[in-house]
């Protein structure tokens, strides 16, 4: 079971330079675990690609219904209150924006406070630092 960044879910989603990298951690373990607005910000990265027009709106749709199927199957963290008392404390350890702190806090509420050995999928390089200093394995 591994935790995922949305920063790894995107390319799973649409088709990305790093598709084939996250492609290959899906197949290694198959058990997804996400925090309850992955989705929100996976939403933000697909309309950010649309307007950016690196993403046609038709894909945008079809990869915000798979997110919705992925959400539905997997295990998700919802415990938004201990999430976000761990992110405040994350920030003042580590240089993370708001919603990577989050993701990082939402990962530590899945591993019951010991990450030592539970494996973190993210593509971005702060949340690996970061992630690799509390304790977590973030795949290469």
């Amino acid at each position: 079971m591994r935790f995922w960044d949305s920063s790894a879910v995107v390319p799973l989603l649409v088709e990305q330079d790093a598709s084939d990298r996250v492609a290959g951690w899906v197949d290694t373990d198959h058990a997804v675990v996400l925090w309850t607005l992955t989705s929100v910000e996976v939403a933000s990265a697909l309309r950010r690609l649309v307007r950016e027009r690196a993403l046609r709106e038709a894909l945008a749709l079809e990869a915000e219904a798979r997110m919705d199927e992925m959400a539905r199957a997997c295990h998700v963290v919802v415990d938004i209150d201990t999430v976000k008392t761990v992110a405040r404390r994350l920030l003042r350890l580590h240089t993370l924006r708001a919603f990577d702190a989050l993701q990082l806090a939402a990962a530590m509420q899945w591993a019951e406070g010991h990450p030592d050995g539970r494996i973190l999928c993210t593509l971005d390089g702060r949340l690996a630092e970061a992630a690799r200093r509390e304790g977590f394995v973030v795949p290469a």
